[in-house]
């Protein structure tokens, strides 16, 4: 029995190979006044404005985001890229960080990065 994909399902496709964004490495330093830096690499399959990577997140271990980095246009041709941000504060007694990131079609879901602070 021979079996063909109808229109409909054909526009689906795209939609069943799209992922969420993975964080796939990630650098952090203490800046002096206590604060830290963190270099952000992040693999997304774009495709341009309509679906990209859109920020990543460093989230302490119950859950609050300490440090957003908006990214504000696709990285299509330039896979996997890395951003910093720098001046993230974190409370005290907390030793490691999780990082995250999130697709403008996805959201969150994508590989995350658990960092130690140094």
């Amino acid at each position: 029995m021979r079996r063909t994909l109808t229109p409909a399902l054909l526009c689906l496709a795209p939609a069943a190979l799209a992922a969420p964004a993975d964080v796939v490495a990630v650098e952090v330093r203490a800046e002096t006044g206590g604060t830290y830096r963190f270099e952000v690499t992040v693999a997304s399959d774009e495709t341009g404005w309509d679906k990209y990577a859109d920020r990543w997140e460093v989230v302490a271990p119950d859950g609050t985001v300490l440090g957003t980095r908006e990214l504000l246009h696709p990285h299509v041709t330039e896979q996997p890229f890395t951003r910093a941000l720098g001046g993230v504060a974190i409370p005290e007694g907390i030793a490691t960080v999780r990082v995250r990131a999130r697709d403008s079609v996805e959201g969150w879901g994508g590989a995350e990065m658990t960092v130690d602070l140094p």
